[in-house]
């Protein structure tokens, strides 16, 4: 008969993904392993392959499809297309159908005894009712009366202490809701919704603590966030076209709105001048290029960075708020932002602290192919303790990276621009780098940002310094 082709299990924890291409079509001709189609998960693009050599008879999946492990790809027959005892296979159902009809009455058959056996108990429960009710109508009027002003206190005591909750509840009808300043700038900061919030001031009133204890149920997973507002129907104004979001860009979207929404960034920027560096790059770019490779600033960049994790260990830490720890890691594992066609992907370089730039530049050549060609795997993407993203090939003179949780900081490279710089009593030309940190507020403080920062550029101008230290 013909035979199925299912998703097989793709990567820990990954049970499903999208199709981005069919590599086959109905009547050829596969062998085993022969690749058949190619989906998008967890940021990497796999190719399945046939786990049967044969004659693909039908394709169950078409481009764009989300499938999970088990759903069926396509069916395969031997090369002289025979399908095999298909058939008998479906004769046999009413059979089965006919033997489980018979147990089905039975316990039918027993539901309603066992329902008419219930309801006597309850027939007899409401007849015993209605003769004690005469029983109650005699009691005195004198009870009666205390009983209703003990009732009426109860109640307007219950009002007053469930008088916030109605006042937060009417405030989120209205899409209002009574909040200082200080309480608004943090809630739009940690992007929570303050008619979500009970707040535990004056008449309800939301105040700072409130927003924080929110927040901090959304991160423990307590609490949720609200759902994502409907969007309007922009087809009222002119002509729409909607397009699926690929795999790697859905996960985009999730992390970094999960990021944001947890992470209290604050970024901090600076300025090196990288005159020096340079010029090293020119002097040994072509020795680095013999062996495959290409002296990038990204590559000094890499090991500048290993040392400076290992000066300041809370930035090679995650934060674990159920348990109120810091886990500071003992490796160095640096991740790098790689623009690609179908979104971003960080690629890991792993044991960085151990390698020389040369090895740096030459393995980074590497990641980003496999980037580029979607040949990243899974594990090549994990393990990160840190980010550098490097936009200054594009342009911009600043940005504002968001941190790829659950590290705590990530570092951003723009263009390199040729300024003014006071030296020797005069103004000399001088390239200079600029460089932003963003880093998680609830680990690291300001002004320890600002010296790892400025630490970075003092090595990137006079790198004798990492020597020294």
């Amino acid at each position: 008969m013909a035979r199925e082709v299912k998703v097989p299990k793709m990567a820990e924890g990954a049970d499903s993904a999208t199709v981005s291409e069919i590599l086959v079509k109905e009547g050829d001709t596969v062998e085993k392993e022969q690749s058949l189609i190619t989906v998008e998960s967890d940021k990497a693009s796999l190719e399945v392959p046939s786990d049967a050599a044969g004659k693909v008879k039908e394709i169950k999946v078409a481009e764009g499809d989300e499938i999970s492990v088990g759903d069926v790809i396509l069916l395969l027959e031997d090369e002289n297309g025979e399908d095999g005892d298909k058939e008998e296979d479906e004769e046999e159902t009413p059979e089965e159908d006919q033997k489980e009809k018979p147990e089905k009455k039975e316990k039918e058959k027993e539901e309603e005894n066992d329902k008419e056996v219930k309801e006597e108990p309850k027939e007899k429960k409401d007849k015993d009712k209605k003769e004690a009710k005469p029983e109650k109508e005699e009691s005195s009027q004198e009870e009666e009366e205390k009983n209703k002003a003990k009732e009426k206190d109860k109640k307007e005591k219950s009002s007053e202490e469930e008088k916030p909750q109605v006042e937060a509840e009417s405030r989120s009808e209205t899409d209002e809701a009574a909040a200082g300043p200080s309480a608004r700038r943090l809630a739009r900061e940690l992007s929570v919704k303050l008619t979500e919030i009970r707040g535990s001031g004056p008449e309800g009133r939301i105040l700072e603590d409130d927003v924080k204890a929110f927040a901090s149920e959304i991160i423990s997973g307590r609490a949720t966030a609200a759902p994502e507002s409907s969007l309007p129907d922009f087809s009222r104004w002119g002509k729409v076209e909607r397009k699926p979001l690929s795999g790697i860009r859905k996960t985009t979207a999730q992390h970094v709105a999960s990021a944001w929404r947890q992470i209290p960034h604050v970024t901090h920027f600076d300025e090196a001048d990288v005159t020096g560096l340079e010029k090293f790059r020119e002097d040994y770019g072509e020795e680095v290029a013999k062996k495959g490779g290409k002296l990038t600033v990204t590559a000094i960049l890499l090991k500048i960075s290993a040392v400076a994790l290992q000066e300041f260990p809370e930035f090679n830490a995650s934060l674990d708020m159920q348990k109120n720890e810091m886990v500071l890691k003992h490796y160095i594992h640096i991740g790098i932002a790689a623009d690609t066609e179908n979104g971003l992907l960080v690629p890991v370089i792993r044991d960085v602290d151990k390698k020389p730039v040369i090895d740096l530049a030459l393995e980074l050549d590497q990641m980003a192919e496999k980037a580029r060609n979607q040949k990243l795997t899974k594990e090549e993407m994990e393990g990160g303790n840190f980010i550098i993203s490097n936009l200054g090939g594009i342009g911009g003179t600043n940005f504002t990276p968001i941190i790829y949780q659950p590290q705590v900081a990530i570092l951003g490279v723009s263009r390199t621009a040729t300024k003014p710089v006071w030296r020797n009593e005069q103004f000399e030309p001088r390239q200079v780098l600029p460089l932003s940190l963003s880093y998680d507020h609830r680990m690291i403080d300001g002004a320890t940002a600002a010296r790892f920062l400025r630490w970075i550029c003092e090595v990137i101008e006079k790198p004798y310094k990492m020597l020294l230290e």
